[in-house]
């Protein structure tokens, strides 16, 4: 297959045309091989405008995990406006595609994986790839990573329920949190930012993304 091709459509079919256009975000995503990061029993569909799986569940509450589609991950990079002093936390890196692209883009990034053999095998392929500005770390996702922050960015590659209040603790004044979130069953991209003790919301694009796991709403109780 060639895959300079389908990353060329990639970014001609699905990203321009869906308004993904930061020059920066583009020239990484038209050059990275995102194919390293999926299993070679699908690389065939690496390039294709869905999730595509990377780990199957593991029956333990792991899994299955996946790469965004290439159109809500760049919405969602475009949205961060992330700079090159940015330091950057990546929220679910799964088998570290989206820490490579970061990597590009800021100064430094702080991957945060649950899936130990995942955060290996992400870590393995970013040194393949000489990204060399990027660390991967294993714990729970809706935990973040206080120890290396604060951060200017936090994103997060996944949908979720609700955004835990840890994770705005960890950003820095004027830092921007993004992600998907789920309303009504339908997912919204947001970008929240700090601004003293106050994170303001706005609301973008609509975007669909599989759920990340540790995000999910708490149950209302009823008694009774």
């Amino acid at each position: 297959m060639d895959f300079d091709a389908a990353r060329h459509n990639m970014v001609e079919s699905q990203l321009r045309p869906n308004n993904v256009t930061e020059p920066r975000l583009i020239e990484t995503m038209g050059r990275l091989p995102r194919e390293k990061f999926v299993p070679i029993a699908r690389r065939a569909i690496a390039y294709c405008d869905e999730c595509v799986e990377v780990a199957p569940a593991d029956g333990e509450g792991g899994g299955p995990r996946y790469l965004m589609e290439p159109m809500t991950f760049g919405r969602l990079v475009q949205l961060s406006a992330v700079t090159k002093s940015d330091l950057v936390l990546d929220i679910g890196c799964a088998t570290g595609y989206s820490a490579a692209v970061l990597g590009h883009l800021a100064d430094a990034v702080v991957a945060v994986e649950e899936i130990e053999s995942m955060a290996e095998e992400a870590g393995n392929l970013l040194t393949e790839l000489g990204v060399d500005n990027a660390a991967v770390l294993v714990g729970r996702l809706s935990e973040g990573n206080a120890q290396q922050g604060p951060y200017d960015v936090i994103i997060l590659e996944g949908s979720v329920q609700q955004v835990p209040d840890g994770l705005f603790a960890q950003l820095k004044e004027g830092g921007r949190l993004v992600a998907v979130v789920e309303e009504a069953g339908v997912g919204q991209t947001k970008l929240y930012q700090k601004s003293g003790n106050t994170i303001s919301e706005r609301t973008g694009l609509g975007a669909n993304a599989k759920p990340l796991p540790g995000f999910e709403a708490a149950r209302e109780e009823f008694v009774f």
